[in-house]
Parts: structure tokens; sequence; C-alpha cells
């Protein structure tokens, strides 16, 4: 038996728990019962919305999702306080808010979930020791593998695989699996995939919401916050609440799935959405969780395969279930050494029009206008349009990492600088790629129409009106020889340099020094 003392020693034990912005998932199990003395706690605060130059809309879009939540919390019943970016009582750091609360309501536990950024997961251990109370941390029950996983499967090994990783997925969680092969006896269908739109091709329209966010944008010019970018606040076109996320990703089900393998790497002035699904942003709250959306495909899928072929929804897969986890696990296996790593040693600065978008190249302006309209682009233009250019042009990387992760609204250290400073720049040195992601002009004509009408000839490598691209790309590879020159998967590239004579390739290096000089011009 529970003796008298025992029952008053748990009636007077109060936790607070706190929420993060990024941690919005209503099927938390701590959510499963209603306690009386549970008290969670959401915070909008200046040492989130100031780290880095956010686009207005990511700002705009987390204060609503976060309120929207925090809405539900307290409607299903939970005790909750929600301090907004104004309240005089926000002291605006997650300590400070934390301690006020603990003595305000005589807290006895103070319980969190794990962050998925390093940053905060550092600055929740310096809260923890300091406060006198004990503390708990959980699992945010979000996402398909543990912080450490990937490290323990790696074990050993010289090299981190995103295939082998990919498959190792697929056999723990039983996904796109036939007893113990994948299904139609191949693990990767990207061959399939990957092809430029047709001259005359219509994209389906895109499907936005029209949330009247207009008091949030008005508390953020309140607030003085400092942003980037544009929004109609009248008219936000972002899901933020799960209702929301859920409707977003059933109509990318119902309308893009059947094309989006085809056409994921294409781009086209004007077409900012394409067949892509744009969850990202609802995934990286956790509005939405990547087993549902998951699920969410393959019965579509198994349902519809008229409708559907089999490479589609296995390259859609592949991106949540494979480079999503995979560049987590990199952060968490390398952190927090990996955001200062830079392999080439790279030190110019980020051109001064990736703030504006005017620059005369075609696929830049698009991609950064794009990126300042709907804080969006897709993986494509990141990767091969801004991450190629600043490659080429020789960015230091944490410009680029912060611009990245400013300007998108899914954009959160953990997903962000595994794939800038990784995968785009490999200035991790190839811990995430097995080579750096760069092209010329040629690239970029093959999969876009951007091309067309530039200021730039896309032939050119030197000369008058010479695409930028095609210089620089050859200067890349002679700058960085001695890092480069082995690589099996570059070695073709030097093949072909060490061919051309040595007149033209003096011409090369000279147009390449000269826009490197005069960037901010281009």
């Amino acid at each position: 038996m529970i003796n008298a003392e025992k029952i008053n020693e748990m009636k007077n034990k109060k936790t607070l728990r706190l929420i993060l912005g990024d941690q919005l998932n209503s099927n938390h199990s701590w959510f499963n019962n209603i306690n009386e003395n549970v008290l969670y706690a959401m915070m909008e605060i200046r040492t989130e919305t100031d780290y880095v130059n956010h686009h207005i809309q990511k700002v705009i879009g987390f204060f609503a999702a976060m309120r929207c939540f925090a809405k539900e919390v307290k409607q299903r019943g939970h005790k909750i306080v929600y301090l907004k970016i104004n309240d005089n009582q926000n002291l605006q750091s997650i300590e400070k808010n934390i301690n006020k609360l603990i003595i305000a309501h005589n807290i006895t536990e103070f319980q969190y979930q794990l962050p998925d950024e390093y940053r905060v997961d550092e600055d929740l251990k310096a809260i923890t020791k300091k406060i006198i109370i004990p503390y708990t941390a959980v699992d945010t029950e979000h996402f398909y593998t543990e912080r450490l996983e990937l490290k323990k499967l790696f074990e050993g090994k010289k090299t981190l695989l995103m295939e082998s990783f990919y498959r190792a997925m697929r056999k723990k969680h039983t996904i796109l699996m036939q007893g113990d092969k994948p299904l139609y006896d191949k693990w990767n269908f990207d061959s399939d995939n990957r092809k430029k739109l047709p001259k005359n091709h219509k994209p389906i329209e895109p499907f936005v919401f029209d949330n009247d966010l207009s008091e949030i944008h008005e508390e953020i010019k309140k607030a003085t916050i400092k942003t980037i970018g544009n929004v109609d606040s009248k008219k936000f076109v972002w899901p933020i609440n799960r209702a929301q996320s859920l409707e977003l990703l059933q109509f990318f089900i119902d309308n893009c799935l059947h094309l989006f393998g085809t056409y994921q790497d294409a781009m086209m002035p004007k077409e900012w959405s394409l067949y892509h699904s744009r969850i990202s942003f609802a995934l990286n709250t956790k509005l939405i969780s990547p087993k549902e959306v998951i699920d969410a495909a393959i019965l579509k899928y198994k349902t519809n395969e008229s409708d559907i072929e089999y490479n589609q929804l296995e390259g859609f897969v592949r991106q949540i279930l494979g480079w999503r986890e995979f560049m987590r696990g990199v952060y968490w296996m390398h952190m927090p050494k990996y955001n200062s790593l830079n392999y080439f040693n790279h030190k110019n600065d980020l051109p001064q029009w990736f703030w504006s978008g005017d620059t005369k190249m075609n696929c830049l302006k698009n991609a950064i206008k794009q990126s300042l309209n709907y804080a969006y682009a897709h993986h494509i233009q990141r990767l091969m349009v801004t991450g190629n250019f600043a490659l080429l042009a020789q960015t230091e990387p944490t410009q680029l990492d912060e611009w990245y992760l400013g300007i998108y609204i899914d954009a959160l250290d953990w997903v962000e600088v595994t794939n800038t400073r990784g995968m785009s720049q490999f200035a991790d040195g190839g811990i995430v790629g097995t080579k750096p992601y760069v092209s010329s002009a040629a690239y970029m004509n093959k999969m876009s129409n951007y091309c067309e009408g530039c200021y730039y000839d896309k032939n050119k490598k030197v000369g008058d009106k010479a695409c930028p691209f095609n210089s620089l790309y050859w200067n890349f590879y002679e700058q960085h020889r001695d890092k480069l020159a082995n690589n099996p998967r570059v070695g073709m590239m030097y093949h072909v340099w060490d061919k051309m004579n040595h007149q033209e390739r003096e011409q090369i290096i000279k147009q390449a020094q000269f826009y490197i000089g005069n960037i901010n011009s281009l």
C-alpha cells in the first residue's frame, strides 16, 4: 500500500515540460495522459530569432505553427504557458524563462525532449547543471533512427555510404521489401529519374494555403526582428498546423508523386513548386512524421499501381528514409567540429546579390528571387545552382551556411549544415559525398530552361559574356588538383582539362580570376 506521506509527495510533485519550436509532435507520448501537475511551456525568444538573419516567412511560420500547437495542447486539457515575442514577462531566453517558471509554479522536476540542434542541446545541458531540481531528457519520438545509430552502424568503417545506410534502414523497418530482398530485386531506381521538363509541359499548379497571419507579422515588426525576404502575410502559403500539413501531403501523393522522380531535378523559370512535396517545413517542425509520410506514399502506390510507377515511389522514400535520416546521423556523429570544416580553405565573401537576386545570370537570379519570395527552393536549385556557384567562387563555407539557414523555411542546423557544408561545398572533405557537386553551364542547360535568354552565353568559356560557370568550373579543378586529382569520380575531368592546349587553359584561368575579382558585378 502507498502511505499517506507518499500520496502527498505525489500530489506536490509538479513537472515543467519544455516544448521547442521544432517539437510540434501532437502524437508524442507526453500527451497520452492529462496530468494537472504537469505544466507545458513554449516560448518565442530573441535568441532563436536572432542567431542568423531569418526569412520573414520562416519567423512567421514558426510562430504561427507554435501558437496553433499550443492551442491544440490546451484544448486537449493540458496546462500550458505560452510566451509570445512581445510579452512583458518574456525574458527572451530559454534559461531565464525556465528559471522564472520553476519559481513561479513551484516546479519540482524539469523535462525536455532532446533537441535536434547541437547548439540548443548544449544550452539545455548547461541549464540542467544549474537548476537544483531533477530533470529528464526524452526522445522526440519522430525519427526512424536514434541520434548515434549511424555512428554505430559504420563503426570501424573508413567511409560513410548513404546507400549502405539506406539499405540497412529498409531492412530494419521492412520498407519496400520482399522478405530479405528489396522489392523488384533492386535497391535504387535513381537511373529512371531526373529528366528535364519537356518544352511545352505545364506543371501542376502549386497547392498553397491562404492563412491570414498579418497579426503575427505586425508583432514581429514591433519586436524589430531583422529579417530577409518577402511575404504576403494575409495569404501565407505554408501549412501552420497538423491538419494543413496532412492536407499538403495528401495533395502531393494524389497529384505529384506519379511524376516526382522523373522531374525531381528539373528547373524552370517561374515554376517554384513543380512536382515536389514541399512538406519539409511540416516534417522538420514535427507536425507530421516521416513514418506517416512514407506509409501514405506506399499506400497510394499499392492502391493505384497503374498511376504511380515504382521508381517514383522509391525515389521519394529514399529522400525521407535515406538522405534525411543519414544527414541527421552525420550531424550527431561529427558535431561540433563539423560546422567549422573547410577542406578547400575557401575564404571569399558570399556575393552581395545572394541577398537580392540582382545578377545577370538567369539561373541564379531565378533561384535566389524564388527563395526570397517563397522561402523555398528545391534540392537541385540549392545544390546545383546556388551551392554550385558558391563552391566554384570559392566562398567561405560559414557565410553560405548562414545564408541557407536563414533563407529557407525548412532550414534547421542539423539538416542545413550537413547538406550545405557537406553535400554542396565538400567542405567536409568527403564525409557526406564522394565528390564535389560542381558543373559547368552544360548541366544547367540540360536540367533547366534557365539558359534561354540569359545575358551570358552558355557555350562560351572565355570572352565577352562567357557564362561564368564554364571558366569557374575548370578553374576550380585546377586550383584544387592536389586534393582532387586522385579522386576516381573526377579523374575524367582532369583528363579533359589536360588535353586542352596551354594557351586555352591560361585564358580560362584568367577569365575565372576576373569573374572572382568582380563577383558582385556578375
